[in-house]
């Protein structure tokens, strides 16, 4: 039975449904064979795919001959949560879907279904690769269904840091190699080298920019807030380790300090004015110009950048992430362990008319055949073996490193984010890893300006900069932002005021006169307070001891 969604919800989905119809048709989907002789499944993805290939490049093109099956997919810019209201408006799904954080909805409307007896019956591929894990995939300790299958990677060892403090090379390598540990050195080092070099190819030298364009506030300028003071992701909650209660992470005066900082910045003239306007692709164009000397946020938002930046030829332009927190005591927490985590996925919905094809499809992803594919590509175009091992040429590995188009052309990856998978460092049945990455491969990736930079720095990875695993307890909850919720519940509803309220006011506060930041600051917690914030931190304090108690069965 599908469960009621909110009015308001239905409404304007539904109005919305009427001025594009037409745009969503199903046609050849449903497992219905295409021109091709292939069964066809239509799949709906809340994030955006720069690389889609359009199942045409070589590898694509093998798992096409290997599984029958093709994708034909829509990506979402927006995060994926005002499609799939309309979805459920409408009553009209994707054969496949990968919600994110929209997984929640679906459920509560009955549009996904319960994977449980497929798995069993014919995916002795997830079946393994799932292993110890296949108890995180219940849905709650109410239900235990199975309706997502994670696609984060399973057992990965993490080689490089995605959070961190982005400084150019060109910065460190002109100041004789200075220390980064805290924010102020982070600071004083853009300070000093902006001052030396006002202008880089005739335009204004920036010195640090943030982005807050929609949802990637959270990434470039909020979320720095908790990393920089020594705590590791929970979404916007801050999760005690030892209650499991939960509050905005903004409560956290160590946090208002972080914004404090930023302030501060903004009055010095080190802040980008345009940190709280751009959009993401003039972000992408000001870090690819070389004139920006740093940034905040992790490595996957600025990726393309980068990638720009080294076509350019332009190697000391390009950053590195350094661990600066706030003061010298804190840890930034960058590989603090969070288990495996479940939550966000792929599903199948009730609209797939052949859920067996499908679930042999995302099965045949994740068998080692499908994961050495996905990874390394195909064996005498990509790869050759030598004494029985997988060998990639420096020609191909350059192409792999200095191709921004790479993952389109080959088809290396472009599936991944669909189906489960081993994480960097697991070992295939041949004692080699599944991925490429490996501590030797990832140094041997880097730039030379790179290595000379790590090498006046005593390490030979970014990694060995930050503290380590084993230095930070495991949470046993995983990670707050990926237990789920239908977007009409209350918790959802408040979530979203909250959030609104920081987009106004945490930009508000960063660019406001020093002497009036604690009277904004102030005035935001209390804002939010009494938008629902404590009974929102309620409901999740209680999701997340509900989890750890379902993990713990």
């Amino acid at each position: 039975m599908k469960k009621r969604i909110s009015k308001i919800t239905l409404l304007l989905a539904a109005c919305f449904v009427l001025i594009v119809s037409g745009c969503t048709s199903k046609s050849n989907s449903d497992g219905e064979k295409n021109k091709e002789g292939l069964t066809e499944f239509t799949l709906f993805s809340a994030d955006p795919h720069a690389q889609w290939d359009d199942m045409s490049s070589p590898v694509s093109k093998l798992v096409k001959e290997k599984t029958g099956v093709t994708l034909k997919p829509e990506f979402d810019v927006n995060g994926g949560d005002q499609k799939i209201a309309l979805m459920v408006a409408s009553g009209e799904y994707p054969d496949l879907i990968t919600p994110k954080g929209g997984a929640g909805t679906l459920v509560e409307a009955g549009a996904l279904i319960d994977l449980t007896d497929l798995i069993e019956e014919h995916a002795p591929n997830l079946k393994k690769i799932y292993g110890d894990y296949m108890n995180r995939l219940k849905w709650s300790s109410k239900d235990e269904s199975i309706y997502i299958l994670p696609t984060t990677p399973v057992d990965t060892q993490y080689f490089s840091p995605g959070h961190g403090v982005g400084l150019q090379h060109s910065v460190v390598k002109e100041l004789g190699f200075p220390e980064i540990k805290t924010l102020k050195d982070y600071e004083n080092a853009i300070k000093q080298y902006k001052e030396k070099y006002p202008e880089v190819n005739g335009q204004p030298t920036i010195g640090l920019s943030l982005l807050a364009d929609d949802w990637r506030i959270m990434i470039s300028t909020t979320n720095p807030a908790f990393w920089t003071t020594g705590l590791s992701d929970d979404g916007e909650f801050y999760v005690d380790p030892k209650t499991y209660e939960a509050i905005f992470h903004y409560k956290r005066p160590e946090e208002k300090e972080y914004f404090r900082w930023l302030n501060h910045m903004n009055a010095e003239g080190l802040l980008d004015p345009e940190s709280f306007v751009q959009k993401y692709d003039q972000y992408l164009a000001k870090l690819s110009s070389g004139r920006v000397l740093g940034i905040i946020d992790d490595d996957w938002q600025f990726a393309e950048a980068q990638r720009s930046l080294r076509e350019q030829g332009l190697h000391d332009k390009m950053y590195g992430l350094y661990p600066a927190t706030l003061t010298e005591d804190m840890k930034h927490a960058n590989f603090q362990d969070a288990g495996y985590l479940a939550g966000w996925g792929i599903g199948i919905t009730v609209d797939c008319e052949d859920p067996v094809a499908a679930i042999k499809f995302l099965d045949y992803l994740a068998s080692e055949e499908g994961q050495i594919l996905q990874n390394w590509g195909i064996e005498g175009e990509h790869y050759t073996i030598e004494d029985g091992k997988r060998v990639i040429s420096d020609e191909e590995m350059d192409k792999r490193n200095n191709n921004a188009n790479y993952v389109k052309e080959t088809g290396i990856g472009v599936l991944k984010g669909f189906a489960p998978a081993y994480g960097d460092g697991v070992l295939d049945s041949n004692g080699q890893t599944y991925t490429i990455a490996s501590p030797e491969q990832v140094q041997d990736s880097y730039t030379d300006v790179e290595k000379e930079v790590l090498s006046n720095f005593g390490v030979k990875m970014w990694k060995e900069l930050y503290p380590q695993k084993d230095e930070f307890p495991v949470k046993p909850w995983g990670v707050s932002f990926n237990i789920q919720v239908p977007s009409d519940s209350d918790l959802a509803l408040i979530e979203q005021k909250v959030l609104d309220i920081v987009k106004k006011r945490i930009p508000e506060a960063i660019l406001a006169k020093p002497a009036d930041f604690d009277k904004i600051y102030d005035s935001f917690l209390k804002e939010i307070d009494k938008a629902g914030a404590k009974e929102a931190e309620a409901m999740r304090t209680d999701l997340i001891k509900e989890r750890v108690e379902l993990w713990n069965n």
